[in-house]
């Protein structure tokens, strides 16, 4: 026998998964992680070292722009606050400044574009790319394409790609594929992998590690500082490339199984929820 669910079966539904999230996003504001603490520490932290070369750059307006490109990518909740809306960086998926290979570098990015994404079954410009990133890596808002934010970032990773060719897909673009090893990925396998060899970084719950003396950050890879359910990163796919290749940080040692594990693991917690589905069905979506 069928049952029908009345409207006010569904409201009833809506309002008791809008109490859910409340408790949820309470709940996370008051542990309030020591990452997000330490990018909104009253006292300065020193600037992050410059890249290599950049301050080199002359003191015109291309060089300037170039170097508050730099800033923003390196300390993005600091120099694009009105866009962004966790406590990452770009600098944290694009490791290095933008500048380490298999980590999506931006020298080997800016000269591929315009490119079709799938994300949006378009083809895309550089700029609206970077639009994408502060929606779902940053959950925040997409600046204006011709916006300050924007022409920085573009002007930035023009300049990381001097003397790379145009339209060519050269070695260490994006994240590494893992291969497939026979076995699916494991959630609790990487539930024990993360606490061995992640949470001394990031923390146990995942809110991210940070140092506002020093500067050195571990970003929050869930909960209320990290990225939307729309990112990248929320694919275990692409995650597994990233973390294969360059985790633990400097000293890179996943197998592929490891890094399936973990990957699938880390995209089972509980984040913000995809801005194009809505509060409603993105809670209720994985």
């Amino acid at each position: 026998m069928s049952h029908r669910i009345t409207p006010r079966q569904r409201t009833w539904a809506g309002l008791l998964c809008a109490a859910a999230l409340l408790v949820w996003m309470l709940s996370a504001w008051s542990r309030d992680s020591a990452y997000a603490r330490a990018l909104r520490d009253e006292n300065p932290r020193a600037e992050v070292a410059e890249a290599a070369g950049i301050d080199a750059l002359p003191h015109d307006k291309y060089g300037e722009l170039v170097r508050q490109g730099y800033r923003i990518f390196t300390d993005t909740p600091r120099h694009a606050r009105r866009y962004s809306g966790n406590a990452l960086s770009c600098t944290n998926c694009h490791l290095d400044a933008g500048r380490r290979a298999d980590a999506a570098p931006m020298w080997a990015a800016w000269g591929m574009y315009p490119a079709y994404l799938g994300k949006n079954d378009r083809v895309n410009t550089f700029e609206e790319r970077i639009q994408q990133c502060f929606r779902f890596s940053l959950n925040g808002f997409s600046p204006p394409v011709d916006g300050h934010e924007v022409r920085a970032l573009v002007a930035y990773a023009q300049w990381l790609a001097r003397g790379r060719p145009v339209g060519v897909e050269l070695p260490g673009r994006g994240f590494p594929t893992v291969p497939r090893t026979g076995a699916d990925p494991n959630p609790l396998s990487g539930k024990t992998l993360y606490a061995q060899r992640c949470a001394p970084c990031h923390g146990e719950s995942g809110a991210g590690r940070g140092d506002a003396a020093s500067g050195h950050q571990a970003p929050a890879l869930w909960g209320m500082d990290s990225f939307n359910k729309g990112a990248g990163f929320n694919r275990v796919d692409l995650l597994a490339g990233f973390l294969k290749a360059n985790m633990p940080l400097d000293n890179p040692t996943l197998s592929d199984q490891e890094a399936l594990d973990l990957a699938a693991w880390i995209t089972l917690q509980e984040r913000w929820p995809d801005p194009r589905k809505g509060l409603l069905s993105g809670l209720l979506s994985r």
